[in-house]
């Protein structure tokens, strides 16, 4: 066989050898070679309440010093998702190859709202109280991944967090029965639940990740006035998009 036919036959070979030849996995700046890792986030943070009325919560508020209605006969209270934002840390500790625990403190500014809608609303215009809080959430979970394929890797996670409030509105003790604010309890705990990948880079690992949570017990401070009266319990539902990196 002449060269010339050599070279037909191997060269193809060669070049499909370099084209399907595997890439080698990026290093991710060596977050998975320590059984401990640090990192930080940045989030996206929409907040609601889930409302539970009292049985008689239309029924108008009295003034409860000269007993004249306040307000008139109400025809709903609901809650629609308020954005905001967070900033925090991240330390991950390696229990097994996929299985991890995760320490995830973070500062979140965030509003939550409720609108208050009556029966005549000529009379009474719609009303709607923002609960204006900045809270530091302190989240524990474990995280559960697959195997790593290529430069990505899938995980489910599940924990627990305590959250308190450290700034919001302004005191409303003076105030008209009107002006008066729908206030949250200081700290609460809640139970999250999300999902997230793993994307390695030669410098850093990135992880973006879709978490829910939802508040145990009631976070309402029970008041006497027309936009608390009516609520016998709240609990927050939050929903996250994160990104860490590590």
């Amino acid at each position: 066989m002449s060269l010339k036919r050599y070279l037909i036959v191997f060269i193809p070979m060669f070049c499909s050898n370099l084209l399907f030849a595997q890439r080698v996995p990026a290093w991710g700046g060596g977050a998975d070679l320590q059984d401990l890792s640090f990192g930080f986030s940045f989030g996206y943070v929409s907040n609601d309440f889930k409302i539970v009325k009292k049985p008689d919560w239309r029924t108008p508020f009295s003034d409860p010093q000269t007993g004249l209605p306040l307000t008139g006969q109400l025809n709903s209270i609901s809650s629609k998702g308020s954005p905001g934002f967070s900033v925090g840390f991240i330390t991950r500790y390696r229990l097994t190859e996929h299985l991890e625990a995760r320490f995830t403190p973070s500062l979140v500014f965030a509003d939550r709202n409720l609108t208050y809608t009556y029966v005549n609303p000529d009379q009474d215009p719609n009303v709607t109280k923002q609960v204006q809080t900045t809270t530091v959430d302190v989240p524990l979970s474990l995280k559960i991944k697959s195997d790593r394929i290529g430069d990505f890797r899938a995980y489910i996670l599940g924990g627990v967090k305590y959250s308190h409030v450290i700034g919001s509105k302004k005191n409303d003790l003076n105030s008209d029965m009107l002006d008066k604010l729908v206030k949250n309890v200081s700290g609460y705990g809640s139970y999250e639940a999300g999902l997230g990948c793993d994307i390695y880079f030669e410098f850093f690992k990135l992880s973006p990740e879709i978490k829910i949570s939802n508040s145990f017990g009631n976070v309402l401070v029970p008041e006497n006035h027309p936009f608390s009266a009516p609520i016998s319990k709240l609990s927050l539902h939050t929903i996250m998009f994160s990104l860490f990196f590590e």
